[in-house]
Parts: structure tokens; sequence; C-alpha cells
């Protein structure tokens, strides 16, 4: 991979494109150097400073891809364009911004919010840049955000409420998907993020898979307990055959255990349930970005073969050309001629 430096990395700027490539190369670059953290995100910021609106989104989803792609290896990334990003957000954004680029960016926002990229205050500071713009003499910044009654709730309980909003936006996307479902729309950022939702990674699709191997549908042991059970803890009449207080008691016994025993085998299909429909989603994402690519890789296929065949032609042009040339080279001398006199027979008197 080419070293750092200043120069390379305008330049790699500069030739950044809305494809799904171009983004992907230039972070792996980024990613590599990412010891020049600081000014590789100063040189970024003063490009999405100079840029039009649909390069700055370009430039966004390569910010994105670095950030979501680099935790693995280091939080440098994810701190640095964390402190820079409000003011992108506000550079971007504002009343008059498009609705494309809103969904694109929105898009990002909640990305980051659902794999929890950035924590929540951060979230929001980032959504109200984007709605509110640059401000001006005339605004002025939001009042300080009284403490409210979620913030008075307990951990626990505010836990269960992001849940809670987490799977109404799951949702919510999976009917989002299903309504543009064969429309053509590029998104880049997501990493690569052609697809309507994020295409996951391929470690973390094969963890998720692998993850599904051990779920509880898979879980022999426990089926095989349940169907061990006596059939008194679940058919009502046969309570009639108990005879005394013992008898009475062992089975309130056996059933407060098929009752625990139950629940928590529901509860665990109940997840994997869930769990399935994640990795469905990633399955759907991560085939349409494939799909991508490859429709990516058979136009760059093509273009190459039609300048194999240019270049092919002109070298039988030059090798016809060569052919058709006359011949310009010096005759040989033969014994056959005599030779040029000299001087002194020239000026010979007879």
């Amino acid at each position: 991979m080419a070293g750092f430096n200043e120069g390379s990395l305008c330049k790699k700027l500069e030739d950044l494109n809305a494809s799904q490539h171009s983004i992907q190369t230039l972070s792996l670059w980024v990613i590599h150097h990412r010891k020049h953290y600081q000014l590789i995100v100063k040189t970024w910021m003063k490009e999405l400073q100079k840029a039009d609106e649909g390069r700055q989104i370009t430039l966004m989803y390569l910010a994105n891809d670095v950030i979501q792609n680099s935790k693995k290896k280091g939080p440098e990334y994810g701190k640095e364009f964390g402190s820079v990003m409000k003011q992108a957000f506000q550079i971007i954004g504002g009343p008059k911004v498009n609705e494309k680029t809103k969904r694109s960016l929105l898009r990002i926002i909640t990305v980051w919010d659902e794999r929890s990229v950035y924590d929540r205050k951060m979230i929001e500071e980032f959504k109200y840049a984007f709605e509110h713009g640059m401000p001006n003499e005339n605004t002025t910044s939001p009042p300080p955000r009284k403490k409210s009654k979620i913030d008075r709730e307990s951990p626990a309980i505010v836990e269960k409420k992001k849940e809670k909003v987490k799977e109404k936006r799951r949702k919510q996307q999976e009917e989002e998907v299903v309504e543009v479902d064969g429309m053509k729309e590029v998104h880049i950022t997501l990493s690569p993020r052609t697809p309507v939702g994020d295409p996951p990674e391929p470690e973390e699709l094969i963890k998720a898979l692998v993850d599904l191997e051990n779920s509880a549908s898979s879980d022999a042991a426990v089926r095989e307990r349940i169907a061990s059970l006596p059939p008194e803890v679940s058919e009502i009449n046969l309570l009639t055959k108990l005879d005394d207080k013992g008898a009475a008691e062992r089975l309130s016994v056996q059933v407060n255990e098929a009752v625990a025993l139950l629940a928590d085998y529901n509860t665990r299909l109940a997840n994997e349930m869930d769990d399935r429909k994640k990795v469905t989603q990633m399955l759907r994402d991560f085939i349409q970005a494939q799909r991508d690519l490859l429709q990516q890789a058979e136009q760059r296929l093509d273009e190459y073969k039609d300048k194999l065949a240019k270049v092919l032609q002109v070298r039988q042009e030059v090798k016809s050309h060569l052919r058709n040339l006359p011949d310009l080279s010096l005759p040989t001398v033969t014994n056959n001629l005599k030779p040029l006199p000299s001087a002194g027979d020239l000026f010979s008197l007879r």
C-alpha cells in the first residue's frame, strides 16, 4: 500500500467518487495509515467545507465507512471524527437541504445510534446540527436540556425503553425495505451501502450464522427433557387420580419445574426468532451489496474488454502498416561492382 503524505491524501480525496469501489479503496488506505488520523480528519474536514452537496454526501459515506470498519483496530477515528461531526452536519444540513440528502444522512445517524457508535447525547447533537444547519447571528444555541423523567428513572427501565425504541426502528426499516424493493437507489455510506439496509461485515455475518447453530431449536437435550415430562403435569383430567397430599405435593414440584423449564425454553425460542429475523435482514442486505458489486465488476469487465479489443485492433493495424512500408535500407556492396576511381585516376593525363 502506498506511503502516506498530505499531498497524496489530498489527491485521493479529490479523486474520490460515489462508487462503492472508490469509497472502500480509500477507506482501507485511510485505516491503514491510522497513525496519521488527526491530519487525515483535519484534511477531510477541509474538503467537506469546500465541496458541493453531492460530494459532501460522498465524503460523509467515506467517514462512516472508516469509523465503522476501524473500530476493531482502535478508537482513534471514531473519537476524532466525533469531535468534528457536529460541525460537519451543520455545514451539510439546514432547512434547505433536499430530501435525498436528508434521508441518506439521517440513515447514517440512525445506524450510529443502533450500533452504539456514538452515545445518545452526541446522536442528538448531530441530529440538531443537521436539522438547523450553521448558526447565524440571529440564531441562538438551544437552551440547556432540563432533566427529563427518563433521566430520573432507573438504568434498567431506561435500557428497557431503549430496546423497545430500537425494536420499533427495526420494524420500520423492514417496512421500508418492502416498499422500495426493486428500486435502484445508491447509498454508498454504510460500508458499502448500496442496499436499503446497512450491509454487515463478513465476520459479523459469519458470527451471526454460527450463533444460530447453538439456538434453542437446536437444543436436543432440552427438547428431550420436555418430551420426558410426565403426562400429569399437562393433563388436568389426571388430577382426579391423586389419592393423598404427598402425591399432590410431589406433582406440584414437578409442575413448577415443568413451568420453569418451558418458560425458559419459550423465551429462548422467542429470542431465536428475533435473531433469525435479524440474520435474514443481514443476509438480504449482504446479498444486495454483493449483487451491486457484481454489477459494477461486470461493467468494469465490459469496459476493459472494449479497451482490449481497441488495443488489439491497433496492434493489427500497426503490423499491417509495417508490412506495407517500402524497404528503405541501403543496398549492400557486392564484389561485382567496380571500385570507385581514386583522385589520382581522375586527374591523370592520358
